[in-house]
């Protein structure tokens, strides 16, 4: 087999990841057999260079004690059916992130954490707390074989969420936060979503176990019920590779007309 360059080899690596022969999770071969294989034998400094590339890219991601993991994911699709209930729990699964994990063959994780604070200034003035007022924050870690995909952080006003299960950190919740909010009272029939892109702070890209260059989402979702009142604000970072945004824009007759005669 003819020496190839390290683009190449990163080429030929990923083909092998996204095929399966690597699994998501396992440790890659030591770059000595890594060369020997796509290259016939080609310096370890051009593997080296080609598994550079790929941590960039998010495919792969070395682990002190442990080689260099396999990270590549499909990407995971957030859009409006994610908050359906049906979605949420399918096959058995605690809410839309688990049901997209368990799809893929992988195991869900979430490492949860239960506070009672003042939420930024933002999340309070849509609560419409006063200066000072705390809410619950419930911050999860949400892994996929160990595999660190999003940081979440759910915001409830206390008054709603005080003595609820939603304080109970022993657990994730079967269909998710709203389904909790909807058995409680304060059912949502409408959601925003803000989403921005930049790069990680220092915490998340320790957090994440990504490069502070690498391009996270921010996304803050908005949930209200029918009288107009924010009930949950849920703040989510992720890897920007992972997730695929999918969204359904109304669009009204009189619209597509003015479009068409542009």
């Amino acid at each position: 087999m003819s020496k190839l360059g390290f683009r190449e080899i990163a080429a030929a690596i990923r083909e092998a990841i996204v095929n399966g022969e690597y699994p998501t999770g396992t440790s890659l071969p030591p770059e000595p057999e890594l060369a020997e294989r796509y290259s016939g034998g080609a310096s370890r400094s051009l593997v080296n260079r080609a598994m550079q590339l790929l941590a960039a890219e998010g495919v792969v991601r070395p682990r002190q004690g442990l080689g260099t993991i396999v990270t590549w994911l499909p990407p995971l699709t957030h859009s409006p059916a994610r908050y359906a209930r049906d979605t949420s729990v399918k096959y058995g699964a605690l809410g839309a992130f688990d049901a997209q994990i368990n799809t893929l063959g992988l195991s869900p994780v979430h490492e949860i954490m239960i506070d009672r604070v003042t939420p930024p200034d933002e999340i309070t003035s849509l609560f419409k707390l006063a200066d000072g007022q705390i809410a619950l924050a419930l911050r999860q870690r949400l892994l996929a074989s160990g595999i660190p995909i999003l940081l979440n952080c759910s915001w409830i006003p206390l008054e709603i969420a005080e003595g609820s299960a939603l304080e109970d950190p022993r657990s994730v919740i079967m269909g998710g936060v709203k389904s909790t909010l909807a058995e409680l009272g304060h059912r949502q029939v409408e959601a925003g979503e803000r989403i921005i892109v930049r790069t990680p702070t220092e915490e998340e890209s320790t957090v994440l176990e990504i490069s502070p260059e690498r391009s996270v989402l921010d996304i803050m979702h908005v949930g209200r019920t029918a009288d107009g009142r924010v009930v949950e604000v849920t703040t989510t970072v992720a890897p920007a590779h992972y997730l695929a945004i999918e969204t359904i824009v109304p669009v009204s007759g009189e619209a597509s007309d003015l479009a068409g005669n542009r």
